[in-house]
């Protein structure tokens, strides 16, 4: 619809009749953004990656085919892990030449996994958005080695675990935030920026933070070489990253390549490493310490699991079945408690119910001579998995409330 102005001129003594003059249209703008108005101009910068997925169309070109296809191979990390743990219990030997090169194999996997996180990171950008929301951060990570440690004390001693079990589930409880929780809580419709600020944040304190509450919660048990897990953890973990975020700035080109590939990458390894080769090696060892052990050697794999799970292995299993539940209820209720927002509670729950099962299983592997220490974390990657995966779906279904909630 387009706006006309007419314009006449005054009445004066000399005429007697009006004129007539013509009419000059004022043609409206098809793009309005040429001319933008003052209260635009006041409008505050969106801050949250999340609201702009939500509210904004993409900038950049379509992602190619091949591209999708690789990301939905890597979300399908639940389904590697449990299909692996299967056949670990059915027959162990096929892994049996990753078990071989232990911990160095171990060691080098995680080594590679957490270089495919580096790959993504930008530490200008980690630091921007710390700065932003200093509070919601330092609270997510407070409640990351607060909870989960007490509960894995708690739960360890309520179901008798023996010494060695006691100090895997405490181990595992008392590690970093797992990269698998971003993908859970982007899933879950949860503040992903902050999911992602809280992984990066409880990975690098875990270089003093997992070895100290590990030392303190689990020395009366065994002795725990706090150094030594101290250092592995920077070697395997801590290094990588930041190895990953200097080539991503010195060789951009290069990372662009093959960052569509890293996560495929390190969902592979991570399943190899936590889900198959440690828990295949615990079985072997579980079954010649258990009723299992007098079965006819040509019981059927039905039998075997059956027995496994009525002994020790099955209490592993509800010990850390257990923990992660606590995990992700506590988590969002203390998240609550503190007034934020629907989307930060379920992000910090989130990160707070999964942990780094990957990382405990190579310190577990490295520093520990009884090789039942890595069960609790080995079985981590299977349960907290599945548990997450189901809750993320559960969540995406429900729209998270539109209330206030604190940023900083």
């Amino acid at each position: 619809m387009s706006l006309s102005l007419c314009l006449t001129s005054l009445p004066s003594s000399s005429s007697s009749s009006p004129r007539s003059h013509p009419r000059i249209p004022l043609i409206k703008p098809r793009n309005p953004a040429i001319f933008p108005s003052r209260k635009l101009s006041k409008l505050q910068p969106i801050r949250s990656v999340q609201e702009q997925f939500d509210h904004q169309q993409p900038l950049t070109p379509t992602t190619p085919k091949w591209e999708n296809m690789l990301s939905a191979a890597a979300s399908l990390y639940p389904l590697y892990v449990t299909a692996g743990g299967v056949v670990a219990c059915v027959k162990p030997s096929v892994f049996g030449w990753f078990v071989e090169r232990s911990p160095d194999s171990y060691s080098l996997s995680l080594g590679l996994i957490m270089l495919s996180m580096g790959l993504t990171l930008k530490l200008k950008d980690f630091f921007n958005l710390f700065l932003e929301r200093p509070f919601s951060i330092l609270f997510g990570c407070l409640a990351q080695y607060t909870i989960m440690p007490t509960f894995g004390l708690i739960i360890s001693k309520a179901l008798g675990l023996s010494p060695s079990l006691t100090v895997g589930l405490i181990l595992l409880a008392c590690c970093p935030g797992g990269t698998a929780s971003n993908v859970v809580t982007l899933i879950a419709r949860g503040d992903v920026p902050l999911s992602i600020v809280m992984t990066i944040c409880t990975t690098l304190g875990a270089v003093i933070l997992t070895p100290l509450l590990t030392k303190i919660l689990a020395g009366a048990y065994v002795p725990v070489n706090a150094a030594g897990l101290s250092i592995s953890t920077l070697q395997v973990v801590v290094g990588p990253i930041l190895l990953g975020s200097y080539m991503q700035t010195m060789f951009p080109e290069v990372v662009k390549a093959i960052t569509p590939f890293s996560p495929l990458f390190a969902v592979l390894a991570a399943s190899l490493l936590a889900g198959r080769d440690i828990f295949s090696e615990n079985v072997v060892r579980l079954k010649s310490s258990m009723v299992s052990a007098s079965l006819a050697s040509d019981a059927s794999p039905f039998l075997k699991i059956q027995s496994l799970l009525s002994g020790e292995l099955g209490l592993v299993m509800l010990s850390v079945l257990l923990l992660h539940f606590a995990g992700f209820f506590v988590g969002y209720i203390a998240a609550a408690i503190a007034g934020f927002g629907e989307r930060q509670r379920r992000a910090i729950s989130v990160e707070v119910g999964m942990q780094n099962s990957s990382l405990g299983v190579v310190l577990a592997a490295s520093h520990f001579s009884s090789p039942l220490v890595a069960l609790p974390p080995a079985m981590s990657a299977l349960i907290m998995n599945i548990m997450g995966s189901c809750l993320g779906f559960y969540w995406r279904n429900i729209n998270p409330e539109a209330d206030g909630s604190k940023q900083g």
